[in-house]
C-alpha cells in the first residue's frame, strides 16, 4: 500500500510533497494510518488532535496516544480541547455537527497562524459509501451522490480511494497501534447503523460492491462536471447584469426542460435549494421574493432579479454630508460645486437652490411612506407609486439611494430631483450635484 500511496500522492496531490501540511489525527485506525503513510513518504507534516471531552478518561487517553505517536515520529504535536456539549446547547446543533464546526474552525485558525497549506483528513472509501447512502436516504441531487470530495480549498483527503480493510491490513502488517472509539459501535447514530447493518448486507449481495461503488462515484463526478460546465454557460447567457444585479427572463427559464432541475442547477450556488419555492416564484405576483442566507431572488413582471442580501452588502442606512464636503464616496459618490448658473438636469447631475438646503444633508435608503415632489409635476407622490410608474424592479428599490435635506427628499439619485429645491429666478446660490457611479 505504501508504494501505491506514494504514487497516488505524486499523481493527484503533488503540492502536498512541497508544502507544510496539518494531519488531523483522532488516534483511531484511519488517521493513524494516514499519519504513518505521510511520514513514510517524508511529507512535511504536523499532527493536530481535538479532545472533545465527550468520553471522559477515554477522550484524555486518545489525546495521550496521539501525542505519543507525534513524539515517536518526531513531529510537531498540536492539541486543543472543547466544551462540545456547551456548544451543542448554545448553537442548538447535534453533537456531530458541533464537533465538526469546532474542529474545522480550529484547523483553519492553525493554518493561518502556522502557515499550513492544507488539512489532511483520513476519510476513506467506506466513509464515502456511508455518506452516499445517508444522502440517498434523505433525498438529494447529483451533488449529494458524488461523494466526499478529494480536494477543497483547505482540505485534502488522500485516503478516499482506499477501503477500511486495506487500511486495517496496512496497520497490522506494520505493527501500528490505534485507539477504538466505543461510540462507533452504537447503532443509534444513523452513520453507525448504516455501517454496522446495511453495508455488510450490500457487500454480501455483491463481493465487489465497494469497488463498483468507487467506479460509480467516478462516473457520477464526471457527469456532474459536464453538467456544471453546461450550467455555467447557460448562466452566462441568462443572467444579464444590470445595476449590479442579475436580471433573468422568466419566459426563457420556462423553456428549459426539465425545469426543476435547471432551476436548482442555476440557483443552488446562491443558497436556493428548495425546488418548489423556485418554481412557484416564476408564477408569483410581482414583488414576491424568496431569500437565502446570502441572496434575495425577487419577481418583477417578466423577470427574476438576483441580488446579494443587505447583510452581505454590509451597507449602513444613513450617511451624513456636511456643508464643507465638496466630494464624498459613501455608498455612492457625490460631488458638490457652487456654480454661477444652472443647466438642464440629467440623470447624473442636478442643480438646486443651495439656500433651501438644511445641513447636514443625508444619503439614505427609502422608508415606507416616503414621498417627494417630482420636478416638473404638480403635487407630491409616494415613492412606492413613483417606482411603480417608472417600472423600477422590486430588487432595485432596496438599492436606491436618496439625497435628503432633513426629512425632505432632494433627489431620487439618478432618477428625479424634487420640485421644492429647484433653482428659481430669484435664487442667489446655485449648487451643482453630480453622482459619480
Amino acid at each position: 500500500m505504501l508504494t501505491d500511496f506514494k504514487s497516488h500522492i505524486a499523481s493527484n496531490f503533488s503540492s502536498l510533497l512541497k508544502d507544510r501540511v496539518l494531519v488531523a489525527c483522532s488516534g483511531g485506525l484511519d488517521s493513524v494510518v494516514l499519519t504513518h503513510l505521510c511520514h513514510a513518504i517524508e511529507m512535511d507534516i504536523a499532527i493536530a488532535h481535538c479532545n472533545f471531552k465527550l468520553r471522559g478518561l477515554e477522550s484524555d487517553a486518545d489525546q495521550v496516544s496521539v501525542e505519543h505517536l507525534a513524539k515517536q515520529l518526531g513531529k510537531v504535536f498540536l492539541n486543543t480541547h472543547f466544551d462540545t456539549l456547551g456548544h451543542v446547547k448554545q448553537e442548538k446543533v447535534s453533537v456531530q455537527m458541533a464537533a465538526r464546526e469546532l474542529r474545522y474552525t480550529w484547523f483553519h485558525g492553525l493554518m493561518k497562524t502556522n502557515g499550513f497549506t492544507k488539512v489532511l483528513t483520513a476519510h476513506h472509501l467506506d466513509d464515502n459509501l456511508e455518506t452516499f447512502l445517508i444522502n440517498l436516504s434523505r433525498g438529494t441531487g447529483i451533488d449529494g451522490l458524488t461523494g466526499i470530495p478529494e480536494h477543497t480549498e483547505t482540505i485534502a483527503r488522500p485516503l478516499l480511494k482506499y477501503s477500511r480493510a486495506e487500511l486495517l491490513a496496512y496497520a497490522k502488517s506494520n505493527g501500528l497501534e490505534w485507539r477504538e472509539d466505543a461510540s462507533n459501535a452504537d447503532a443509534k447514530y444513523l452513520r453507525n447503523k448504516i455501517r454496522l447493518e446495511l453495508v455488510p448486507v450490500l457487500k454480501e449481495l455483491h463481493p465487489n460492491f465497494l469497488e463498483n461503488f468507487k467506479k460509480s462515484t467516478t462516473y457520477l463526478n464526471q457527469s456532474a462536471a459536464i453538467a456544471k460546465n453546461q450550467l455555467a454557460e447557460l448562466q452566462k447567457a441568462l443572467f444579464v447584469q444590470e445595476n449590479g444585479l442579475s436580471k433573468i427572463s422568466i419566459s426563457k427559464l420556462k423553456k428549459l426542460h426539465p425545469l426543476d432541475g435547471y432551476l436548482y442547477g442555476l440557483f443552488q450556488e446562491f443558497g436556493f435549494n428548495e425546488w418548489g419555492n423556485l418554481r412557484d416564484l416564476l408564477d408569483a405576483m410581482s414583488g414576491k421574493c424568496i431569500e437565502s442566507k446570502t441572496h434575495i431572488l425577487s419577481k418583477d413582471r417578466g423577470f427574476l432579479w438576483l441580488s446579494p442580501s443587505d447583510i452581505e452588502r454590509g451597507e449602513a442606512d444613513t450617511y451624513a454630508i456636511s456643508q464643507n464636503d465638496n466630494s464624498v464616496i459613501l455608498p455612492i459618490g457625490l460631488e458638490f460645486l457652487d456654480v454661477p448658473e444652472r443647466n438642464e438636469n440629467t440623470s447624473a447631475i442636478i442643480y438646486v437652490d443651495k439656500n433651501a438646503l438644511k445641513y447636514p444633508l443625508l444619503v439614505r435608503k427609502w422608508k415606507k411612506g416616503d414621498y417627494f415632489y417630482p420636478l416638473g409635476l404638480q403635487g407630491k407622490k409616494k415613492l412606492a407609486k413613483f417606482f411603480k410608474d417608472e417600472k423600477v424592479p422590486v430588487a432595485l428599490k432596496d438599492r436606491q439611494w436618496f439625497l435628503c435635506s432633513g426629512e425632505d427628499i432632494v433627489w431620487v439619485i439618478g432618477k428625479r430631483a424634487d420640485e421644492r429645491f429647484k433653482v428659481q429666478p430669484n435664487t442667489k446660490a446655485i449648487l451643482r450635484i453630480e453622482v459619480k457611479l
